[in-house]
């Protein structure tokens, strides 16, 4: 049995005993790869129940630093936005894996942790390189058939599911705010970008000026990558990461989509969406990328490859915009 988890091996046994019942006994424990914000381990146990424990424990989330610079009504990170985004999404038919238990004594660990379904399967990513177009086909339409249906709910205000008519305005102008912010980071560490600073900063303020007012706003995911989708063996694909999910501009998820997915993207296409929109956020995803990509690499994300390709990819992309 792997020994490292968050949780002493009693208090895990414990804690599923709770849960599930005493025919639930651990028999292993694996810290999975991936997250940047938590952590993320699976529990086998010996009657081949298998499940996932989530812990948000903030000393090991990379960007700890700007999560305790947001405004509450910001935030992307937490257990009550994991559970409040999981109920809103599978009450309206969009698959997530099923919350089981949410711990928030804080009486023997200073952390939030949860037990979470076992999706088995693989990262929608793996289907890129499928060798048969007929599974891909059906796989990828039936994301763009979940997309399409989360979108579709909408309100008048912007915001968390909770916080119905909290935000007045538009929402694309926090994304403006925040493109400035991670442009001044990049442009420590970039000379290119440093050197273009202000004429980046021109150009983000003349995207912006092209966008006209809105009243109505799509449920989003917020960072939907196809590392942010699993898939079953009978092609059901389930939305993980959900903390950010909210009622925003859904071209900010699709100029993400588009980023992320490449050709596939076309199974997910929307003929409804504002280009004034669609460029701004896709400029402003290029500088945001940038930035993550530095502070991935400078504090210490283990993967340090992908850390510098993407904020060197995303840099460079940033540029063309004032190129030409």
């Amino acid at each position: 049995m792997a020994l490292f988890c968050h949780l002493k091996l009693d208090d895990l046994q414990e804690y599923m005993g709770k849960v599930f019942g005493i025919d639930y006994v651990v028999a292993n424990v694996s810290k999975m790869h991936g997250g940047a914000q938590k952590v993320v381990y699976k529990i086998d146990c010996t009657n081949r129940f298998s499940c996932i424990l989530y812990v948000w424990d903030l000393t090991m989330n990379f960007f700890q630093e700007e999560i305790a610079n947001e405004a509450i009504t910001d935030r992307s990170y937490g257990s009550d936005l994991f559970e409040m985004n999981n109920r809103y999404l599978r009450e309206h038919g969009i698959q997530t894996p099923a919350l089981y238990d949410l711990n928030k004594e804080r009486s023997r660990y200073n952390f939030d942790y949860a037990l979470v379904e076992y999706v088995n399967g693989h990262k929608a990513e793996v289907y890129f390189h499928h060798s048969d177009t007929t599974v891909q086909d059906r796989l990828f339409e039936r994301v763009g058939h979940m997309l399409t249906g989360m979108h579709a709910n909408e309100r008048h205000s912007y915001g968390k599911p909770n916080q119905v008519g909290n935000h007045s305005g538009s929402c694309h102008l926090l994304q403006l705010e925040n493109a400035k912010v991670q442009l001044s980071y990049a442009s420590n560490h970039i000379e290119s970008i440093k050197k273009n600073e202000c004429r980046l900063l021109e150009k983000l303020h003349e995207l912006e000026s092209r966008i006209k007012p809105r009243s109505r706003y799509g449920f989003i995911h917020g960072e939907l990558g196809p590392d942010h989708i699993l898939v079953t063996d009978q092609l059901e694909p389930y939305l993980i990461d959900i903390e950010g999910a909210e009622f925003f501009d859904i071209e900010h998820e699709h100029s993400f989509l588009e980023l992320r997915f490449g050709e596939f993207y076309r199974y997910l296409k929307n003929d409804n969406l504002d280009h004034n929109r669609m460029l701004f956020y896709r400029f402003h995803h290029h500088i945001a990328l940038t930035s993550g990509g530095l502070k991935l690499l400078h504090r210490g994300f283990p993967d340090q490859l992908f850390a510098k390709g993407l904020a060197d990819y995303h840099y460079r992309r940033t540029l063309q915009f004032i190129e030409g």
